[in-house]
């Protein structure tokens, strides 16, 4: 491996602001101070000027995610490189369990997917879609032996991917005793099939719909319920893409309680609102996902929340389909439901984005300090899954995972000039402060301004520990 000294940028973490050489050896940082002297064998990097970050750790992402008929349109591959791009260099992606393997065979299959191919460092949460004995043995083993700890489950798509109340309570009790923690997506799924079934017996069949029938209180009736159900199991619970003020009272007064409850929100919620859906226009399936986008008066309690800890981790929920059909060969993208919303895939790109976005409206408007953007982005999310500090931060013996961010660059976001095979952004022509200039992945350059110096395969599974429910 080789050894770089960064020299002289303004290093950032979590509780840290301060200006110092970063000096990365054999895969690790091995020191930090000032004016370090390094041998003439190192490579020495000048940071002045720039933010040294610790790598972006994204643990909401979909990598050749098979959805009905269709699949997500990036693959390990590409979408782990359009995370490097963007700053991240750990993922936290799913394994599916489905009717035919089991949550061993699951975390399997998805290891062999992405091996081959990955291009940054990764882990897997495993999606449970059906409770019994066997099931409980496997997570159990999964957790000791495989590294996987922790699990997600469904409130919502009923006959696919939901799960009932006593199932998500036997894994909230298990898993909370073993040291692990179980992630639940909280919508009332029966009461929105019933909602979609009645717009499409009406006629309503246009992308808009998809947010007429998913209304926030649903969002809010879940979360609640998820949380007493983790009460009674005295278990941790992670809720994923909150997007509404209905759900995050419900966080907010159990935290207020003392119960462990933990929540991430995504960029889109932050960035765009439900004015979107203003128009029967297809091009309004760019912005179908779920849970979609809701109003202003919600972004303002999102931010709030996030400043004062009630929402503790930013993670993409990059769920990327393409909008024109065919687009490198994938089919069944998002103009499945041109005529019928309820069969638009579900997600939209966002991984490329995640940090340059969050700095621009965060940091550079007052609403996020830098200390903040970090432990948004990287430290909490590490720590609550099981990564930290190998992941998660700049400190001597973590791993050097490092961004070298400009805080004074401006870039107009462009989907050709991303690395992912989405064939469009919700950040189309939209210009933003700050930008990624070089990234290394264990003290490897894998990313230098436009240049790429990864090679698929590099990235490494990382096996976690217990969750950091602090």
């Amino acid at each position: 491996m080789s050894s770089t000294l960064i020299r002289n940028g303004r290093v950032i973490t979590a509780s840290d602001d301060y200006v110092a050489d970063v000096l990365m050896q054999g895969g690790v940082v091995r020191a930090i101070g000032t004016a370090l002297e390094v041998g003439p064998d190192v490579k020495v990097v000048d940071a002045s000027g720039l933010y040294v970050l610790p790598g972006g750790v994204d643990t909401h992402v979909h990598m050749e995610n098979v959805i009905g008929p269709t699949i997500t349109c990036d693959t390990f591959a590409s979408g782990t490189k359009a995370a490097a791009f963007g700053g991240t260099t750990t993922v936290v992606d799913f394994a599916l369990q489905t009717a035919q393997d089991s949550v061993l065979g699951a975390i399997a299959r998805a290891q062999r997917s992405a091996e081959p191919q990955v291009n940054i460092d990764y882990s897997l949460h495993c999606i449970v879609t059906r409770v019994d004995a066997q099931v409980l043995a496997d997570t159990r083993h999964a957790m000791r032996h495989e590294g996987v700890t922790s699990f997600k489950m469904f409130m919502a798509y009923p006959g696919v991917m939901m799960a009932d109340d006593a199932a998500i309570f036997q894994m909230l009790r298990q898993v909370g005793a073993d040291g692990g923690m179980v992630a639940l997506h909280a919508e009332n799924g029966t009461v929105i099939d019933l909602l979609i079934k009645e717009a499409l017996e009406a006629g309503h069949t246009s992308p808009r719909y998809h947010a007429m029938t998913r209304p926030a209180i649903m969002e809010g009736e879940a979360t609640h319920r998820g949380i007493r159900l983790a009460e009674l199991a005295n278990a941790p619970i992670y809720f994923v893409h909150v997007s509404s003020n209905q759900a995050l009272k419900h966080i907010v007064a159990a935290r207020d309680e003392g119960i462990p409850v933990f929540a991430e929100t995504c960029p889109h919620y932050l960035l765009f609102d439900d004015s979107v859906y203003s128009t029967d226009d297809f091009e309004i399936a760019k912005y179908v996902m779920t849970p979609p986008l809701r109003t202003p008066d919600d972004q303002k309690h999102l931010w709030r929340a996030l400043r004062y800890d009630d929402l503790q981790v930013i993670a993409t929920d990059h769920c990327p389909f393409c909008m024109k059909e065919g687009h490198l060969g994938y089919r069944l993208q998002k103009q499945r439901g041109k005529d019928d919303f309820s069969l638009i895939p579900n997600g939209a790109p966002g991984i490329e984005t995640r940090l340059a976005s969050l700095f621009d409206i965060g940091v550079m408007q007052g609403k996020l300090s830098l200390n903040r953007f970090v432990e948004l982005t990287s430290t909490t999310p590490a720590k609550l899954f099981g990564l930290f500090p190998k992941k998660g931060t700049i400190a001597v013996g973590s791993d050097a995972d490092v961004v070298l961010f400009d805080p004074a660059a401006t870039q107009i976001i462009r989907a050709k000039d991303l690395h992912s095979n989405c064939d469009y952004t919700l950040l189309e022509g939209r210009t933003l402060r700050g930008k990624v200039e070089k990234v290394f992945l264990r003290g490897e350059l894998i990313v230098d301004g436009p240049d790429w110096h990864g090679r698929e395969g590099m990235g490494r599974f990382v096996p976690r520990g217990e969750v950091r429910a602090f």
